[in-house]
């Protein structure tokens, strides 16, 4: 297969390109901004490197006509944070930069576009016991605002121009080198700062539960959702969720310091963190997925943690601070 992954050296991006590479016999461009490689350093002489803007029009359709790729995996975006603190800039790469990748697939045939979306996309109205595919989208920040902008748009090219577009809502991604400020980052960096030997503060409740789901698991779900039959998916957007139960904070912390000796952590809440997250604090109900597409995470949260622990230990030149 030949495929155009947007933030390709990031979080989730790194990772699709590290199990597309490990599978063999892909075509595989990198589409990045930062300049940044160190997730990809050792397979870089497997891939293709294209370094560019995605709110830049010339330089998304410069990316498609290089890659010609049966598929786009748009998964490129400024995050929860940095968006609500920079508006301009998050519409800029998360709201032009989404309509740049759907025009360039359209006007050069490329078949299919796979959509990074958010948990995010959900806030107010949320009147059920449990968040699914079917709950109320009313965002409340700038990020899950141009997520829903992003699904909705796909939609629409899927409607009136027969693009395969399929999105996939992440919860709370856990994973090692996270560097950009998010409300549930704090799954993360508890598991890293302890790791390195400093002390971290969780900002959140101790009885606070926020859906997760492990990097390795994020991208093995892009992947099959992309080679989903189409005649299987109704829902074309779909929330996914990690292996249940969803932990607690504490029960989090408590995991850290069973795998790491004399690991430092505190709580200290935040009182607009814990709002937001708040909200989030429902089952996810991703039966559509399991069902339509046959998602099923493999990490639940104690092989997480090993899993977490053994990759920073290894590979440490991928994580720098």
């Amino acid at each position: 297969m030949r495929v155009l992954i947007t933030g390709g050296t990031g979080f989730i991006g790194a990772e699709v390109v590290r199990q597309l590479v490990a599978e063999g016999g892909h075509q595989i461009a990198v589409f990045h901004v930062s300049g940044a490689q160190q997730r990809l350093a050792d397979i870089a002489d497997r891939v293709t490197l294209i370094r560019g803007d995605v709110g830049n029009v010339s330089h998304v359709l410069d990316a498609v006509k290089q890659s010609r790729p049966e598929a786009i995996f748009h998964l490129g975006a400024i995050l929860s944070t940095a968006s609500d603190l920079d508006p301009a800039a998050a519409m800029h790469a998360n709201v032009n930069g989404t309509f740049n990748v759907l025009e360039a697939a359209r006007i050069l045939d490329v078949p299919q576009v796979l959509f990074a979306s958010t948990i995010g996309t959900y806030a107010l109205g949320m009147t059920g016991e449990r968040i699914d595919d079917l709950t109320l989208q009313r965002p409340l920040s700038f990020y899950g605002t141009a997520k829903l902008f992003g699904e909705g748009a796909g939609n629409f090219y899927r409607h009136r121009y027969g693009l395969d577009f399929r999105g996939i809502r992440f919860p709370g991604i856990c994973g090692p080198g996270v560097r950009t400020p998010g409300a549930a980052q704090f799954h993360s960096w508890v598991v890293e700062e302890c790791a390195k030997g400093r002390p971290y503060t969780i900002e959140v409740a101790p009885h606070t539960r926020v859906p997760i789901v492990y990097v390795k698991d994020a991208a093995r779900g892009v992947l099959q959702l992309a080679r989903a039959p189409r005649e299987q998916l109704k829902q074309f957007n779909y929330l996914i969720n990690g292996v249940p139960p969803t932990p607690s904070a504490e029960a989090l912390a408590d995991l850290v310091r069973e795998r790491v000796p004399g690991a430092r952590i505190d709580f200290r809440v935040d009182a607009k963190r814990q709002a937001f997250v708040d909200r989030l604090m429902k089952p996810v109900d991703d039966r559509f997925a399991r069902d339509e597409w046959g998602w099923n995470p493999a990490f639940e949260t104690a092989r997480m943690l090993d899993d977490f622990l053994a990759d920073l230990a290894a590979h440490p030149q991928r994580y720098p601070d």
